[in-house]
Parts: structure tokens; C-alpha cells; sequence
């Protein structure tokens, strides 16, 4: 064991321990471990750079603008409002009409966009016909995982893993190779969700909802007495800005209310002033003279009509102050709302706001004004829950669902069959030659929008795609992955290439739900070639494992992003994934080890 192998292990834990538990973005913690690796000269710079100028990791970047492309024309929206039952019936009926139509669309799009337009409106749907949204959201997300497992560019991990295979000499994956064990893996998902998975659901109430039915334990309104020593001064010198327990969130003034509150706001007498937080350890505010509790009626009016300006978000995972307390990054001034309530892990926080660091898939209750929604809808900081049906009406591309819809079936049919043209030109014509055409297509089209095209792309994903290329040679430059590889094999050498192949689903699963889908595949696979080398096999059904493994993320809401954006729409605490998401995760891995070998040769 040479010490440049134990040095990239235990580099390789280290990174591991970092990605559970989230102190930094992926993207930049795989970099700095790459930096590490460069620095102590296991990878060249040529290493270090080749991941940012892979094709699958073009390829990815490129497939982002085609979503958006679909995305921006309410395709995905309409197509949404007519697959969603009109009539309440039992939930595996509702189900079976749901996810398979899903998994068909996140076979050719990426996975993200449609959960973000899907799951909102899942939810209305939901609510209107007066049954638990919690009881399809989760199922959405893993209908969005199955269809991924079906195509080359179902994720963007099937494109790491192609990626990786034409980097060190093979063939690469077809279009729809992966369906020969995508398609099993996924009839078994509906079976087993129709089955007994919904019933494993919890019955989860709606945050707005909640808010609606107990307003009071949301907010507290206070009246400044006619006499009171606080009438004409500003919230400043009143001691209203750092309370302990509460923040003072909006002034109700005659018929106007003052949502955009700052410091310098002077005070009036008659003055109602709403607070959230922590309302039922109110103190502080009983304390403060001049202030009277306003325990009336005119509360409910104030509330009807506050009502209006509230939205729901759920905080993604590019949202910039991760980590930070809501004052710090002074959320109030950046996006002009007040944070009224956070929801995590489906609890509300029961602390001052302000002292709360915001995570991602935390679920936030905003006062704003009414255009927050036209202004922050192609934000990436965070997901609309409420108002989404609005915001989209207002960014259709009218009359071009067509057109987007005609250029993604060409790029899916060129990368299909391009191959097999019966002309020749002197570029490969293949996922990344076709995804290029398209991409450019929609743009010229006006099916994206030309001036803000980079918003649409996932930097960090990209980002850590890129520098996973580096670290897998930095595996196989050390013979950290021989290593690795012996070690897999002499636990499983009784059942043979098999076992082995079962040992490398099984590790990659694992890691698939601790850090990311695309870092696990990654480490997989220069360990699955050093495995196939020792055994004398060909590689390929380890390629494919860990294709369909690294996409088997169904027992936490971290290891596949629209698990965690649903979590917090749909109030998911960590248990609830893993008590519907760990059979899951076994039934993937038998139906895998079963089909595998059949279409795959060792």
C-alpha cells in the first residue's frame, strides 16, 4: 500500500465528510480536493483541466439551456394541467396517472425544471380536490428518477459516466442502452408505490394552509396606545429593531400597510405592528410600554388582507446565503420580503427569525409585495411554491410549444440514429453534435431568453462534474482504486464477478445518498475499471451499475436535488424518505443484479 493511494483515501473521506454534511457547495469542495491533488502532484494540470473540457460535461451545460427551451413555452405547464385528474379518486389510481407520464418526460429533460413546474402544481391539484399533497410529491421525484435511468440523457450522471468511458477508451453508452434495466427498475417502482409506498406517506398539512387556519401562531399584533412614549419615535430608538424572541414585520397604519419596514420608520399612535417569531414567548413586547396587545377582531381583517402578499418559496441549493442567519444576509433588503415562518425537515422553526441560518430545501413563508413573483421568477435562489401558475402565464413564449417540442424530438432522433446516417462528416455525430444544434435552435428561436441564457445553467453542478473527472484519474494515478478494487473483491470473491458487481451498486448507492449523484459515479468508476481488470472482464456491467446506482436516490432528501425540493414543499421530515425510500432502494439493486448480466455479458 504506497503512501501517494492512503494520502488520496483518506483525501476521498475527508471529501465525503465535507459533502454530508453540507458545509460547502459541492462544486467547490470537489475543486479544492482536486487543488489538493495538483498541489501534491498526483494529477497534472492537463488532469486538473481535462474534466472542463469533457464532451458529457459540455453536453450537460448545453442540455440545460434545451430544458429551459421547453421550459420557457409552458409546454411542460400544459401538458401538467391535462395529465392531472379532474375528479378525486383512490390515491394508487391517481398515481398510475401521474408517474409514468412524468418518468417519460425526465427521460429527455433534465429532472430539476420539471419537478419545479410539476410539484407546485401537483399541490394546488392536491389541495383543490381536498386530499394530502404529501401523498405525491415524493412519488413525483422518484418518477423523475426512474425516467432518468432510462436514456443517455435522462441525468446528468449517465453523461459523467459516458463521459468517463470515452476518456479512457471505450465506446460509450447509447441513447437508450440504459433502458434495458431503466424500464424494469421503474415498472417495479410503480408497483411497489401503487402497492404499499403511499401508504407509507404521511398526511402532511399545507403550510399557507396552516398559516390561514392559526394565524396567531404565526404572527402577534401589538396597538401603540394614544399616550404611548413611543409614539414619534423611530423603530430604531424604540428597540423595536433587535428584540429577542420576535421581529417586527409590518405597520398597519389606517387603510395602508407598511411591509417594507426599515429602521427609520417613525411610529404613530394607533399604529398596529405585526411581529413573527417566537409568538408564544412574548416578553418582550408585553414589556415595552405604550404597547397594547391587540387581541381583537380587527386582527382577522388585517390578516384577509396581508393574505394576499404572502408566498411560499422553498430555498434552493444555489441560494447565496446558505449558512448565513436571515439577518446577516439581510434577506429583507436583497428581496424586499419579510421572512414570516421556516419550515425544515417538515417543522416550523420555533426561533427568532432573524437568528435562523437558511439551508437548502428550507420552505419559507414571505410578506412581499406583489411583484416579488414577476421579479424573482427565473431567480435560481430559490423555488416558487405559491403564485407559480402566475408567474409562468407571464413567461410563455406563445404558440412556440410546437416548435420546441419538433426541435427536441430531432436532437433525441439525430442522437439516436445519427450514427447510423448514411453520409459521413468529419464531426462524430452524436449527443453533444445534436444537443449543440438544438440548443442553438431554440436560442435563435426566442424559446430562452438570448440575454439571460447563463441563468439557466447549474454552475455548481457542472462545476463538480468537471473537477470529478480529475479526482477519478487522481484514483487511478495513485492505484487508490486497485486498492479499492481488492478490497471489494476479496469481500465478495465467493459469488464472483457477480458479488463484485453487486458490491460496486451497493457502494455507489451508499454514496449516491450521502453526497452527490454525480461525485459518487465518479469515484465509482475508476474503481469498477480496476475491478474488471483484476477479474478479467469487460467492464461494461459495472458501467452500467453504476449508471442505474448513482441515480437510486430514494432513502434521503440530499443525494438528488428534486428530493430535496420536494421535501420542503411537501413537509417530508428525514424519516419519511427513508421509510418509503429503502425498499425502494432494494427493489433497484435485486431487479439490477438480475437484469444486468442478461443484456450485459462479463
Amino acid at each position: 500500500m504506497s503512501f501517494p493511494a492512503i494520502f488520496a483515501i483518506i483525501l476521498i473521506v475527508f471529501m465525503i465528510a465535507v459533502l454530508a454534511r453540507e458545509y460547502l457547495r459541492p462544486g467547490l469542495v470537489l475543486f479544492t480536493v482536486l487543488v489538493v491533488f495538483m498541489i501534491a502532484g498526483i494529477v497534472t494540470t492537463r488532469d486538473m483541466l481535462a474534466g472542463f473540457s469533457n464532451k458529457g460535461m459540455i453536453t450537460v451545460a448545453i442540455l440545460f439551456l434545451v430544458s429551459a427551451g421547453i421550459a420557457q413555452t409552458g409546454a411542460l405547464d400544459r401538458l401538467a394541467r391535462r395529465m392531472l385528474p379532474l375528479r378525486s379518486r383512490k390515491t394508487p389510481w391517481l398515481l398510475i396517472r401521474i408517474m409514468p407520464f412524468v418518468s417519460f418526460l425526465s427521460a429527455f429533460l433534465n429532472n430539476t425544471p420539471v419537478v419545479i413546474i410539476f410539484a407546485p402544481m401537483v399541490k394546488k391539484w392536491a389541495d383543490k380536490l381536498r386530499i394530502p399533497a404529501s401523498k405525491f410529491l415524493i412519488p413525483l421525484s422518484y418518477a423523475t428518477i426512474f425516467g432518468g435511468m432510462c436514456t443517455l440523457i435522462g441525468t446528468s450522471t449517465n453523461l459523467v459516466v459516458h463521459g468517463l468511458m470515452l476518456e479512457n477508451g471505450f465506446s460509450g453508452l447509447g441513447m437508450f442502452e440504459l433502458a434495458l434495466v431503466g424500464i424494469p427498475v421503474a415498472l417495479a417502482g410503480y408497483i411497489y408505490m401503487l402497492a404499499l409506498g403511499h401508504r407509507l406517506l404521511p398526511k402532511n398539512t399545507d403550510y399557507l394552509e396552516d398559516l390561514e387556519k392559526n394565524p396567531r401562531e404565526y404572527l402577534t399584533e401589538m396597538t401603540v396606545a394614544e399616550n404611548s412614549p413611543l409614539a414619534g419615535k423611530s423603530i430604531k430608538d424604540a428597540g423595536l429593531r433587535n428584540l429577542k424572541g420576535v421581529f417586527l414585520m409590518a405597520i398597519e397604519r389606517r387603510d395602508t400597510s407598511l411591509e417594507t419596514v426599515n429602521e427609520e420608520e417613525i411610529i404613530y399612535a394607533g399604529d398596529r405592528l405585526l411581529f413573527t417569531g417566537m409568538t408564544d414567548q412574548l416578553e418582550d413586547l408585553n414589556a415595552i410600554p405604550g404597547l397594547i396587545s391587540a387581541a381583537d377582531a380587527s386582527f382577522d381583517a388585517d390578516f384577509r388582507r396581508i393574505q394576499k402578499k404572502l408566498v411560499e418559496v422553498v430555498v434552493s441549493p444555489q441560494f447565496p446565503g446558505i449558512g448565513k442567519s436571515i439577518r446577516d444576509f439581510n434577506f429583507r433588503s436583497v428581496y424586499r420580503a419579510v421572512v414570516v415562518a421556516v419550515h425544515r425537515n417538515g417543522r416550523k422553526i420555533k426561533s427568532r427569525i432573524g437568528d435562523v441560518r437558511l439551508k437548502a430545501g428550507d420552505n419559507l413563508i414571505l410578506l412581499t409585495t406583489k411583484n416579488f413573483s414577476r421579479r424573482w421568477k427565473n431567480s435560481q435562489d430559490f423555488y416558487m411554491v405559491s403564485d407559480i401558475r402566475d408567474v409562468n402565464n407571464e413567461q410563455k413564449k406563445a404558440g412556440k410549444a410546437p416548435l420546441a417540442i419538433g426541435i427536441l424530438t430531432l436532437m433525441i432522433l439525430g442522437a439516436t440514429f445519427g450514427k447510423d446516417a448514411p453520409f459521413a462528416t468529419v464531426n462524430q455525430m452524436d449527443m453533444f453534435f445534436f444537443a449543440a444544434i438544438a440548443a442553438v435552435l431554440m436560442a435563435w428561436t426566442g424559446l430562452y431568453s438570448s440575454t439571460e441564457y447563463t441563468r439557466y445553467i447549474n454552475w455548481d453542478v457542472l462545476i463538480t462534474i468537471a473537477c470529478a473527472f480529475g479526482i477519478s484519474r487522481a484514483l487511478q494515478n495513485t492505484g487508490a482504486a486497485d486498492m479499492v478494487a481488492g478490497g471489494i473483491i476479496s469481500a465478495v470473491s465467493r459469488w464472483g464477478a457477480l458479488g463484485v458487481l453487486g458490491g460496486i451498486y451497493f457502494v455507489t448507492m451508499l454514496f449516491t445518498e450521502i453526497i452527490t449523484n454525480n461525485a459518487a459515479a465518479a469515484l465509482m468508476f475508476p474503481i469498477a475499471l480496476a475491478a474488471a481488470r483484476k477479474l478479467g472482464v469487460d467492464p461494461q456491467p459495472f458501467f452500467i451499475a453504476i449508471c442505474i446506482a448513482a441515480s437510486a436516490s430514494f432513502s434521503t432528501p440530499i443525494g438528488y436535488q428534486t428530493n430535496l425540493l420536494v421535501q420542503g414543499i411537501g413537509g417530508y421530515k428525514f424519516r419519511d424518505y427513508l421509510k418509503v425510500g429503502l425498499p425502494m432502494n432494494i427493489i433497484s439493486m435485486l431487479i439490477s443484479l438480475l437484469v444486468i448480466p442478461l443484456f450485459w455479458k462479463f
